[in-house]
């Protein structure tokens, strides 16, 4: 088991927890979470980019010139590609940018992803987000004392810590997240890595 050290949003040691190896200690599998980061990337894309063919530009229903005796090249409309105003060739359609990525595949990213955090040291345990109320200055506070404040952070949190979601949402840089909304490039994407005890613990049982 490798051994996590926890933080409480004072900056201090809070003790230390359990986080199983096969999470946080092994070789990153950076194929694997260029695999998973593409996938979501490409799912992302909207792809309605559209282009119009020569059927499909309006006009040019008649033949600009008789065939032969002009001089010039023979043209059958004036809306033929070589043609300004004329149809595209092989120009983009409307598609689905999307493909899949195995699940065992998805778990070896993010388990990639919580090591190479582990090992590059970008990596912040905190006991708990409490917030009674959802207060924005609070959470700056909390994570500059957790010395995150003046990075790219992306903050993962239980599933029921709603307030502390809403203290963080409006900070610059941060992105709050819930534990069941983990995702590989989400983890990567930041120069430091925040996740409460209740986060590790509910990843720990998703991804063992």
């Amino acid at each position: 088991m490798t051994t996590l050290k926890v933080k409480d949003v004072k900056g201090a040691d809070a003790g230390s927890m359990r986080g199983a190896d096969t999470i946080f200690k092994i070789e990153p599998n950076t194929f694997a979470m260029h695999q998973v980061v593409r996938s979501q990337l490409a799912g992302a894309r909207a792809g309605t980019h559209q282009t119009k063919t020569r059927g499909q530009v309006s006009g040019g229903g008649k033949k600009p010139w008789r065939q032969k005796g002009t001089g010039r090249a023979r043209q059958g409309t004036i809306r033929a590609p070589q043609w300004a105003g004329g149809g595209v060739v092989f120009g983009p359609h409307p598609r689905s940018y999307a493909f899949k990525v195995p699940n065992k595949v998805v778990k070896l990213a993010m388990r990639s992803a919580l090591s190479a955090k582990l090992a590059d040291k970008e990596l912040v345990v905190v006991d708990a987000l409490d917030f009674e109320a959802p207060s924005t200055k609070s959470a700056a506070v909390a994570l500059s004392a957790l010395g995150v404040a003046d990075t790219k952070v992306t903050v993962v949190l239980g599933n029921e810590d709603t307030n502390a979601f809403l203290s963080l949402r409006n900070l610059p840089r941060v992105r709050p997240i819930f534990a069941f909304e983990a995702n590989t490039y989400d983890l990567v994407d930041n120069k430091a890595l925040v996740l409460t005890k209740e986060a590790v613990k509910w990843l720990g049982e998703v991804l063992s």
